[in-house]
């Protein structure tokens, strides 16, 4: 991450767009997870609170070693929360810049099967009640 000579750093913030997309289910040490608001798939999105990280190389080793262990963190969650085929695993980042990390369960019934997620079917937001469970069954399994 390049910075501007004297210009100040910048605060955390979460991207609008992720702000939109998501839920928070909680803060890890590193990262505040958050539920893509799509039925279709129980799919979690971890955002580093790190200032202007774009990529994982703007971790240093420290925060990319946690990073790791916190991913690690979330798909034990989904595969116990949901016993998936799958889980797939992708930091891209072409649409919102800000580095975030899917962690995605995937099933062979699910709509977009075998194919990635991404542009396969429309995304199937959550009804408020099915979001109150969800995100209930997450951060119950989360601390167990």
């Amino acid at each position: 991450m390049t910075r501007k000579r004297g210009a100040a750093p910048q605060r955390f913030s979460l991207h609008p767009q992720l702000a939109a997309d998501t839920h928070p289910i909680g803060s890890l040490a590193l990262c505040d997870l958050r539920l893509m608001d799509d039925g279709n798939y129980p799919w979690l999105v971890l955002v580093p609170r790190v200032a202007e990280a774009r990529e994982l190389i703007d971790l240093d080793a420290d925060q990319r070693h946690l990073l790791a262990d916190e991913v690690d963190r979330a798909a034990h969650l989904l595969r116990d929360a949901f016993q998936p085929h799958k889980l797939n695993v992708a930091a891209l980042g072409n649409l919102v810049p800000q580095l975030h990390v899917h962690v995605i369960a995937r099933f062979e019934d699910d709509p977009a099967w075998p194919a990635p997620v991404w542009g396969r079917v429309d995304a199937k937001p959550y009804a408020p009640e099915a979001l109150v469970e969800r995100i209930t069954l997450l951060r119950d399994t989360l601390l167990a």
